[in-house]
């Protein structure tokens, strides 16, 4: 009994390691993918935008503490958000995928994407409330054409 918990105990150890060994891997494959596809860029710009605010929030607080506090978060919360980040990837992107869109963003296009996003999200965010209003609007019309 002591050898079948010895061995049980030794495959749960080795799976564990190697499990962490892949995890580890992936992450860093995802980090990657972020630095070459500009999502890292976003990232700390939405860091920039909170730094700001908390600035206003305390006007009192000593250009120096702010600076370290940026070097300090601008680095560990970039790492920390991509390990909350590495489930949702890998429950539908396998690390070749990452590998692949790697390549892609390292090609011209794939550079000219990157760069882009940001502003394409921006304004598509802007197009998308405009229709949700359209659609909003026609509906409560047919709604009220029907009594409603």
């Amino acid at each position: 009994m002591t050898k079948v918990l010895t061995f049980i105990s030794i495959l749960f150890l080795f799976s564990f390691s190697t499990f962490g060994q892949v995890d580890k891997e992936y992450s860093k494959t995802l980090k990657k993918m972020f630095e070459v596809s500009g999502t890292n860029e976003s990232y700390q710009a939405a860091i920039q935008q909170m730094f700001t605010m908390f600035k206003q929030q305390y006007p009192d607080v000593g250009e120096e503490i702010w600076n370290d506090f940026e070097k300090e978060f601008s680095k560990t919360s970039i790492d920390e958000l991509t390990e909350m980040l590495v489930p949702i990837y890998s429950k539908y992107m396998t690390k070749e995928d990452l590998k692949e869109l790697i390549k892609f963003y390292q090609t011209p296009v794939g550079k000219k994407f990157a760069k882009n996003t940001p502003f394409i999200m921006q304004e598509s965010m802007q197009v998308g409330q405009e229709w949700g209003m359209k659609i909003g609007e026609e509906f409560e019309k047919k709604m009220k054409a029907r009594g409603y």
